[in-house]
């Protein structure tokens, strides 16, 4: 006999296992005597409080989740949170710009948001790509379309009618907030580390953040083609390499770049440079077309500074040693990157150390040679022969005395090389012409 047996459990109804919490709590629902007006009035308060106990924490976690110091929490937001910090919108929220007016909107936002934190978890897209244009409706919260000049009084900007022709905002001013740090190519998650505000003022400057000439003239010129860029609001969002086709950018005729696919690139850098600098000659006035907007200066610009010094007769064919020695004032109006829409991507730490150590620019023919050469403005003239040098065969005789001196020289360097351009070597000068093919033996230099 086994002693230590246990003796069967004897199941009675005082051992039956007891009910869950929840079970037993909809057993006592059920068991209120609904009848009696007292139960009544207290389920009432009980559910009025529940109500507002809910409401209280989606208003606090609407409000929580709104403040920008929130998108600071995750690593991959850095540089969006840092270029708001240092914009002239740091002391709005997040949501007042990229969420429209109405509590409906809010709550729809915060919804689809949640997506945001699987990608968190599971990895985000590299770069990060704003795929959502912020509305008109949002800007105007707190703008006016009735601006007609800039603050500076100096740019003439209708808004009014921008906006009348369903023109987005942020077609101009897509950089006001986060200094276009997608389309220069800095935010991809092996720059996260860089994004401080220590680094901030190398980063982020007015050049990013206000309104682009290029993205206006760019812009005018589809327009003078008969095109409305804007009613694709791609137009106005950075390229996203996430989807195929989007960002694609027009040919001279406005259509797709389809037209140019079979080109190599030579002939596709050739096709926009024709194109840049046909804008450019329009800009100044050299090239008159029947056009629906101006594209001269004087269109936009209330004032013009033009410095004193372009003003004298010659200066067309005497600005050489001006451009010499300021070079680093003449490129503040004459460079490229004034009459394009698209920044060219950046390499973010190239920003930071030239930003370290800014050099003042030194005196430097080379440069300037390059520039004149390279540069879309100062080619637009430099591609074509001075008037001066009349027919070939009287300049071949009679240019000796144009030459003479070291400086003279160095003018007629901007266009033609003094050594044969060696082999497989990009030929970057207007023309073949060089000194060397009639002065074999060199020259002497005063």
């Amino acid at each position: 006999m086994r002693f230590w047996k246990k003796k069967e459990k004897i199941q009675t109804e005082e051992t039956e296992k007891k009910p869950g919490l929840f079970r037993r709590m909809w057993r006592k629902f059920r068991g209120i005597d609904w009848k009696n007006p007292v139960n009544r009035w207290k389920l009432l308060f009980a559910s009025l409080f529940a109500v507002v106990g809910f409401s209280g924490f989606l208003w606090g976690a609407i409000a929580f989740t709104s403040n920008p110091s929130f998108c600071s929490w995750c690593h991959e937001m850095a540089p969006e949170y840092v270029t708001f910090e240092v914009s002239a919108h740091s002391e709005i929220k997040c949501t007042q710009c990229h969420i429209e007016p109405g509590a409906v909107n809010m709550v729809t936002h915060k919804v689809h948001s949640l997506k945001e934190v699987y990608y968190h978890i599971v990895g985000v897209p590299d770069p990060i790509v704003q795929t959502i244009a912020v509305t008109n409706e949002s800007c105007m919260t707190c703008h006016s379309e009735n601006r007609l000049v800039s603050a500076t009084g100096d740019l003439i900007v209708n808004h009014s009618e921008h906006i009348q022709e369903d023109i987005p905002c942020v077609t101009c001013h897509s950089g006001v907030a986060h200094a276009k740090v997608v389309e220069r190519g800095i935010n991809y998650q092996k720059d996260m580390d860089y994004w401080t505000m220590e680094n901030a003022d190398k980063l982020v400057n007015d050049t990013y953040m206000r309104p682009n000439m290029g993205t206006c003239i760019d812009c005018h010129d589809k327009v003078n083609k008969g095109d409305k860029p804007w009613e694709d609001i791609q137009y106005s969002l950075p390229e996203n390499p996430h989807k195929d086709g989007h960002g694609k950018q027009d040919d001279e005729d406005g259509h797709a770049e389809a037209a140019t696919t079979n080109l190599s690139a030579e002939d596709k850098a050739a096709v926009a440079k024709k194109k840049a600098q046909g804008i450019i000659f329009q800009a100044l006035g050299k090239q008159v077309e029947d056009v629906k907007i101006s594209m001269e200066c004087s269109t936009c610009h209330l004032e013009v500074s033009t410095p004193k010094n372009h003003k004298a007769i010659d200066w067309n064919q005497n600005h050489g040693n001006a451009a010499i020695n300021t070079l680093d004032e003449c490129i503040d109006c004459h460079q490229d990157s004034k009459w394009i829409k698209h920044f060219e991507k950046q390499d973010i730490v190239s920003l930071i150390d030239a930003g370290a150590s800014r050099t003042k620019y030194n005196p430097d023919l080379s440069i300037v040679k390059t520039d004149s050469r390279e540069n879309n403005f100062c080619s637009s003239c430099h591609s074509y022969r001075p008037e001066g040098h009349v027919e070939s065969d009287v300049w071949l005789t009679a240019h000796a005395d144009k030459a003479e001196t070291k400086q003279q020289k160095e003018e007629c360097y901007v266009c033609h090389d003094q050594s044969k351009t060696l082999e497989n070597t990009k030929l970057t000068a207007p023309t073949d012409v060089y000194c060397e093919q009639c002065h074999r033996t060199g020259f002497k230099s005063k």
